[in-house]
């Protein structure tokens, strides 16, 4: 359970469960199965199925101390005690749920590399921006996102250096990009205060915008603070401010500008071009985004790359990428999924020259093959597809892939009806009903 201290009995068969600090109720969490665990760090254990305990063991251990050890450093203690981690049966529809001492993972992070670790860095920084300071209501959801994916990405820029941080800024905009290009720019759902009418499951909002778009507006915020130092200590004071409250928009924006009465007195809330009430309430891109170019270095040569793949450039050299870690392979395959379709040739040619991509058990990887596949009608690749869809049920893969299946040919139609009809009953409800509204099943 989501708690900080447990306890045996006096009862037969009974655990007492005891959580020292207020919580909201959607924080609140149970776990019930055949499940065993192992320490991973000296405030952390593993939780799971006994038949992949030691796989997890193997992927965090080491891990969690030293993120956490981080975060301290950068948002103040610790405060929950215990930090414990349950690996989810593959139906589990999101990559983490930030439950106070016990994150729920998806089982895709076990890829044997500790390369998507970083989700339960994510997950983590809830302890400070979510679960210690909560958004007030769904319509404000990207208070618990926005600064959560930038205190993510943050904070992995300190254990992977400081471009790290501008590869993930870079690969959250070209998911929310799709995004854009799924719903149009104008949706209401690409605004950053979503306006939840009176019968609207929140869940239906769930979208790539309170992360990114709202990582965007925190980092505009740091700018306009004058930079990381200045900024770090504002975000101690916030959270030591609203620590076991709930917050709206206006309350995080008046303690801004009472922490930098400079920029009250420029009046930034009424900037030309960059207005409060343009961040929150107006769809499309953001803005004001990141200075991404002292992370060329690592986005430079991935966008060089799928140019020469797509038949753009023609480098005299092609990389060997052997060396590349995760996300510079996602943002070269991001690039090439932003582009026309690839020829079949081209996708053999990729194949057999990166079959670590082709064949990956990494789920990051493999969905955005995936996509390079049907955006291509590559349809003796199709199985794979279905491998993947098969194996995991998590929203992030699972509904780009069925939209890209719908808008492809016929044949790509009827093979995502297929599939779902054979997988349908071991999908989460939400991601159930939101593939049936995408084939319009």
């Amino acid at each position: 359970m989501s708690a900080s201290s447990r306890t045996e009995g006096p009862e037969p068969n009974t655990t007492h469960f005891t959580m020292e600090h207020p919580i909201p109720a959607y924080l609140i969490a149970l776990a019930v199965g055949d499940i065993a665990s192992a320490d991973i760090g000296p405030r952390s254990k593993v939780w799971t199925e006994p038949s992949v305990l030691d796989k997890a063991k193997a992927e965090f251990e080491g891990v969690v101390e030293e993120y956490i050890k981080v975060a301290e450093g950068l948002f103040g203690p610790y405060v929950w005690g215990q930090y414990d981690i349950l690996v989810m049966p593959p139906s589990f529809p999101y990559g983490g749920m930030e439950n106070p001492c016990l994150t729920f993972v998806t089982p895709c992070l076990l890829v044997g590399d500790k390369s998507l670790t970083d989700v339960v860095m994510h997950e983590l920084c809830h302890s400070w921006f979510g679960n210690l300071v909560t958004n007030a209501n769904w319509s404000e959801f990207w208070l618990n996102e926005g600064f959560t994916r930038f205190a993510q990405n943050y904070a992995m820029s300190k254990v992977l250096g400081p471009q790290f941080f501008l590869l993930k800024v870079a690969t959250g905009l070209s998911a929310f990009n799709r995004q854009l290009g799924d719903i149009g720019q104008n949706h209401p759902l690409n605004c950053l205060r979503v306006k939840i009418e009176k019968g609207v499951d929140p869940d239906d909002t769930y979208n790539e915008t309170p992360y990114e778009k709202g990582c965007a507006f925190v980092s505009y915020l740091q700018h306009c603070a004058g930079g990381d130092e200045k900024f770090d200590q504002f975000l101690k004071a916030y959270i030591s401010k609203f620590k076991y409250r709930s917050v709206v928009a206006e309350d995080m924006l008046e303690f801004y500008l009472d922490y930098f009465p400079h920029l009250r007195e420029q009046d930034l809330r009424n900037k030309p071009g960059y207005e409060f009430e343009r961040w929150l309430n107006t769809p499309g891109w953001p803005p004001f985004v990141a200075d991404l170019s002292p992370g060329q270095q690592l986005t430079r040569p991935a966008e060089q790359l799928a140019a020469h793949w797509a038949g753009e450039e023609n480098l005299e050299v092609v990389p060997d990428i052997s060396d590349w870690k995760t996300y510079q392979i996602v943002h070269f395959l991001d690039k090439l999924v932003e582009r026309p379709k690839l020829t079949h040739d081209t996708i053999e040619a990729l194949a057999q020259a990166y079959p670590h991509i082709a064949q990956s058990h990494n789920a990051e990887l493999t969905m955005r093959w995936c996509m390079l596949i049907i955006k291509s009608n590559f349809t003796s690749d199709l199985p794979k597809v279905r491998a993947f869809l098969e194996s995991q049920g998590k929203q992030k893969y699972t509904l780009p892939i069925y939209r890209a299946l719908k808008a492809g040919s016929p044949e790509a139609q009827d093979f995502a009806r297929e599939v779902f009809a054979a997988t349908k009953d071991t999908l989460h409800v939400n991601v159930y009903s939101n593939v049936e509204k995408i084939l319009g099943a």
